[in-house]
């Protein structure tokens, strides 16, 4: 018998009826895959719950409670302690396993849930006796029904009794690989890698697309990139990274191009780019972190002549934030410390000092015809990086 498991608790997938053993196949293989660096582990699903139990004591269990902690597709989670399916045993195991939790409050409350109704005792009395039992063991402790510090869980279920305080808050969203396949325009700032969390938490797979013009941007400034990524791997799983040289189109267009619609000009590019890109890595459509009116370059209008030339759909997740609601999320993730270090980024340099925030169309494409766009757009996609960035 296992001495501790994880219960995960599923969210959204319960309620998609007959694709739901789709979704929970792909969970289920997303949290094998994400625990094994932690040890050895039986995943199994039943009654919406899936039981990640170790085979071993090798197991590292703080690393692996970190590791579903960040699955999308599970909405709770609870590590909890396992019982013989006698209720002295679970009286306790509920005293013994929950005595650290204990020690430090002086209101609690005991809930149970008997799935298996063959268990001789119900679950108004299985609360009763496991709660009198935890009041004799810890005698500073008082039963408050309705605003209890900690709620004694107990489930009854097939094969076991297991036994655990509150359940801890999950990802959520849907199993990554069930949402189709995008590719993100990842730079070093705040917003994108926020982007692509939010976007992996309705099921994409990520493709991240980087531009870099070196010398004018360093290899630290990719690396900042690529630990950006690595936070956002956490949750997404592994993420193809593919790196773009766009120096000398972005030389061109400083030189021969209209200084004020020098940025949405090079938005186009990479936009036509990083849609070549995402069809040769069988991507659907592509995601970027603008918001509305951030930057000249994010206006609406920007934003149309910007889409213009792309043929797929761009998805942009923080359209309707605002900084803040951002950073908020940053902080959640991880990823603020990393994206406000001082590397130059693509998109930065050659800034125009007066950028066009209403562009037309026709005076954005007639600006490009300076340079021979084809054949830059070409030379660049010739000189691209690739590696695999994990979690």
């Amino acid at each position: 018998m296992p001495q501790e498991v994880f219960l995960l608790k599923l969210g959204e997938i319960a309620l998609k009826g007959l694709n739901r053993r789709a979704f929970e196949d792909v969970l289920l293989k997303n949290i094998r895959r994400r625990l094994q660096s932690a040890g050895e582990f039986s995943v199994t699903s039943r009654q919406s719950t899936v039981y990640v139990v170790p085979k071993d004591d090798g197991a590292d269990m703080d690393l692996a409670e970190d590791r579903v902690s960040k699955v999308f597709g599970v909405v709770g989670y609870a590590r909890a302690g396992v019982a013989e399916k006698d209720l002295q045993k679970i009286c306790e195991r509920a005293a013994e396993y929950l005595a650290d939790q204990l020690e430090e409050i002086s209101t609690f409350k005991v809930e149970c849930k008997r799935s298996d109704k063959q268990f001789p005792y119900k679950s108004p009395e299985v609360s009763a006796q496991v709660g009198g039992y935890l009041l004799e063991q810890f005698p500073h402790l008082q039963v408050d029904v309705h605003h209890p510090e900690l709620t004694v869980r107990v489930e009854v279920r097939e094969q076991y009794a297991f036994v655990h305080g509150d359940t801890k808050p999950g990802a959520g969203g849907i199993p990554v690989g069930t949402g189709g396949k995008a590719a993100i325009l990842i730079s070093g700032g705040l917003d994108s890698p926020v982007a692509a969390w939010m976007m992996a938490k309705r099921g994409v797979e990520l493709t991240a697309i980087h531009f870099a013009s070196p010398p004018y941007t360093s290899e630290l400034a990719r690396e900042k990139v690529k630990r950006l990524l690595q936070k956002v791997a956490q949750y997404a799983g592994r993420i193809k990274f593919i790196t773009v040289n766009f120096t000398h189109l972005q030389e061109e267009i400083r030189d021969k191009c209209p200084e004020e619609l020098s940025t949405v000009i090079l938005r186009r590019f990479m936009l036509r780019a990083a849609e070549r890109v995402a069809r040769d890595e069988g991507c659907s459509a592509l995601i970027t972190g603008e918001s509305l009116g951030q930057v000249a370059s994010q206006t609406i209008q920007a934003i149309a002549c910007t889409d213009a030339v792309a043929t797929m759909p761009v998805f942009r997740p923080l359209i309707g934030w605002d900084k803040s609601e951002i950073v908020k999320v940053c902080y959640q993730i991880d990823t603020y410390d990393i994206s406000i270090e001082p590397y130059e980024d693509c998109c930065t340099i050659f800034t125009p000092k007066h950028p066009r925030t209403k562009p037309i169309l026709h005076f954005v494409e007639s600006g490009e015809q300076a340079i021979d766009g084809p054949a830059l757009l070409e030379e660049s996609l010739a000189q691209l990086e690739t590696e695999w960035v994990m979690p």
